[in-house]
């Protein structure tokens, strides 16, 4: 017997983001670039942690464990017949929409509905869901059309009863009871491969008062997405009007046409993970939209244009592929400062693109001018960093940055290159932040080299911990050094109330790769994990010199996980094998499409999806010594490889301005 076709909340959610969505998912002939393991993001994101922590708000509830449709309905409406009640996971069905609530309390006629989300908000601020206008901030919207979702079906199903509707949310203004609570919510496994949280017998009324997650009422935002419509045009349906629609065409099985739109960059349908085995959705739903034939996916589209906002507007004019561009459409100018402009280097692409000319532009004299202006030794660092839901110490706050490791590599002014350090802190309930700056101060401090970082990331997390560490009443002694050394390496965040600008605060090369230098092969994307295989295709200079096994050798380049390495292998079409996929796999229990989504790069200031899943897993899963050594060592030799190619993309520079 087949499972009946409903329309899941998570199903609306999808159908939300593109209609089409819904004819492609669950389809395993269709290529996804979304995890197949949900269980890694909400590992990542403490998804599972918080939605058990919830259910202790709420004591005494019952759980509905089965994955039968029917059996879960069952046991939920059996429960609903009691006056008062409180059901986790309640089931709940009407025509062919079925929703799972998170939380479900019922006490008379009234049904509250709680939709729990590992995602933080701020108690202390009035309207955080909206914006200018009165309309949704786009960040909220997923998650209110969720909540919405639910109560238009349980109102539908219960009409007799009051609904009401809430999101629990991780506050950022609270503080976290106790120390230790988030170890008190462990990942386990279970005999059928299910993993799940096992929640420890030592968890005390203590931990939960007062309570780091906020319940927020959200009916009258409820009431406003149904008065709406999805667009101001006048074919627009409500929000009730696409749920039939949804659920109609689902129950079905039958595709609803799109248009081409914005929405169509980041669809996980539209993955370049698509191979002959596997159907593309872009292809199906373009080829039915734009009436392309084969050849016509061959060509780049303004979709593959960096940071560009004016897509809508091509789109509507009915401009997709970047050889059909002109400079009107781009309009190209100067910001007056050294380098390009975004708009002209958005033009240097597309003319590259039009010109098939695969050589790198290079902006030598401000490139120069940025070496001259640095001191030797040169010291590249990259750090990796987490924000844990539930925080790891009492007092803390929901979602407060965590740095838990980083990598240091030199580069003498002889061209001798070392790796010198690095810092890994991922025991398990440990706060490292204190220990890191320590330790990062001690790599640092001894001399006045040029520091450089690859984003803004390590300047942002640098000021966090200064902030942590004048908040904190229980600071280290060597507080006031350890503020003095942050200010000295970087500059004052926007959110600071002070500000300064350090005497050798860290030189940028993500910005530095923007303003000055541009390779045909990144198409266009500013990741170092675009860069690095660019600059190493492109330069015969970094060819020959890591093709032998130098690294790690005994008389090459020091490194502190490497052995007899050659950074430079080639596969059978004389290209360069990207660096980053020659390491082993950090986990050897995931698909290798998960791997390879994990350790991809496709946000630009995005750091680290692998390394992040890695320090939560060490974190919330019981696992052998060996298993977690593994895991540990992987985390160094990914991380030292950050900072090395780093040392490499400015070699490369380096041979390039022939100095």
């Amino acid at each position: 017997m087949n499972k009946p076709r409903y329309l899941t909340k998570s199903r609306f959610k999808l159908a939300s983001e593109c209609p089409t969505k819904l004819f492609y998912t669950g389809k395993k002939e269709y290529a996804n670039k979304k995890l197949d393991d949900s269980f890694l993001e909400a590992l990542a994101n403490g998804g599972f942690q918080v939605g058990e922590l919830a259910k202790f708000y709420f004591p005494g509830g019952h759980d509905i464990v089965s994955l039968d449709y029917n059996d879960a309905l069952s046991q939920t409406n059996e429960l609903l017949r009691q006056e008062d009640v409180i059901i986790y996971e309640a089931a709940i069905c009407t025509e062919n929409l079925f929703i799972r609530a998170d939380i479900l309390v019922k006490r008379g006629d009234t049904i509250q509905l709680i939709e729990v989300k590992a995602k933080s908000f701020d108690s202390s601020k009035e309207n955080p869901f909206l914006g200018r206008g009165n309309k949704l901030k786009s960040v909220w919207k997923p998650y209110l059309y969720d909540i919405a979702f639910q109560k238009y079906v349980t109102s539908q199903a219960f009409p007799k009863y009051n609904v009401e509707a809430f999101l629990m949310l991780a506050d950022k203004s609270a503080e976290c009871p106790t120390d230790g609570l988030n170890q008190k919510f462990k990942i386990i496994t279970d005999k059928r491969g299910r993993k799940g949280v096992l929640v420890s017998e030592n968890l005390k009324e203590e931990d939960l008062s007062p309570q780091i997650l906020s319940k927020v009422n959200v009916d009258p935002i409820c009431d406003l997405i149904y008065k709406g419509k999805d667009n101001d045009e006048e074919q627009a349906l409500s929000f009730t009007e696409r749920i039939k629609l949804y659920a109609e065409y689902y129950a079905k099985d039958e595709k609803i046409e799109s248009l081409v739109s914005t929405a169509c960059k980041n669809c996980e349908f539209c993955s370049d993970l698509d191979n002959e085995e596997l159907k593309s959705g872009k292809k199906e739903c373009w080829s039915k939209a734009l009436r392309w034939t084969e050849g016509d996916f061959k060509y780049l589209t303004i979709f593959d244009i960096w940071d560009f906002r004016k897509k809508a507007e091509l789109i509507d004019s009915g401009i997709i592929k970047i050889s059909d561009l002109i400079e009107e459409n781009i309009l190209p100018e100067s910001d007056n400062k050294p380098g390009i402009s975004k708009t002209e280097r958005q033009w240097i692409q597309i003319e590259k693109i039009q010109k098939n000319d695969q050589s790198a532009w290079f902006d030598k004299e401000n490139m120069i001018r940025e070496f001259d202006a640095w001191t030797y030794p040169l010291h590249f660092i990259d750090f990796e960093t987490s924000m844990a839901a539930i925080p790891f110490n009492r007092g803390r706050h929901p979602y407060e940055g965590i740095a838990f490791q980083f990598s240091h590599h030199v580069v003498h002014e002889d061209g001798t290159i070392e790796h010198r350090g690095e810092f890994l802190n991922a025991k398990p309930g440990e706060f490292p932040n204190y220990h890191f700056t320590r330790a990062l101060k001690l790599e640092l401090e001894k001399d006045d080299g040029t520091i450089f970082m690859y984003s803004p990331h390590e300047n942002t997390y640098l000021n966090h911990i200064y902030q942590q560490l004048y908040a904190d009443d229980n600071a280290p002694t060597d507080r006031d050094d350890l503020c003095q050394f942050i200010r000295e390496i970087t500059k004052s965040s926007g959110s600071s109330s002070e500000t300064w600008l350090g005497e050798r605060h860290m030189v940028d090369m993500w910005q530095m790769v923007k303003r000055f230098y541009y390779d045909p092969a990144t198409n266009g994307s500013n990741s170092i994990k675009q860069v690095l295989p660019a600059i190493l295709n492109s330069s015969t200079f970094l060819q020959k010199k890591y093709q032998k096994p130098i690294y790690g050798a005994k008389d090459g380049i020091k490194s502190l996980n490497f052995k007899d390495w050659a950074w430079i292998k080639f596969n059978d079409e004389e290209a360069v094998i990207d660096p980053y996929k020659q390491l082993p796999r950090m986990f050897t229990d995931i698909s290798d499409n998960d791997f390879a989504l994990l350790i991809s790069d496709d946000d630009e200031i995005n750091n680290g999806g692998a390394a992040l899943t890695a320090y939560a897993r060490l974190q919330f899963e019981d696992m052998s010594s060996y298993e977690r050594t593994e895991i540990e060592q992987s985390l160094l030799k990914y991380c030292e490889l950050d900072t090395m190619a780093m040392v490499m993309i400015y070699e490369g520079w380096k041979d390039m301005l022939d100095i």
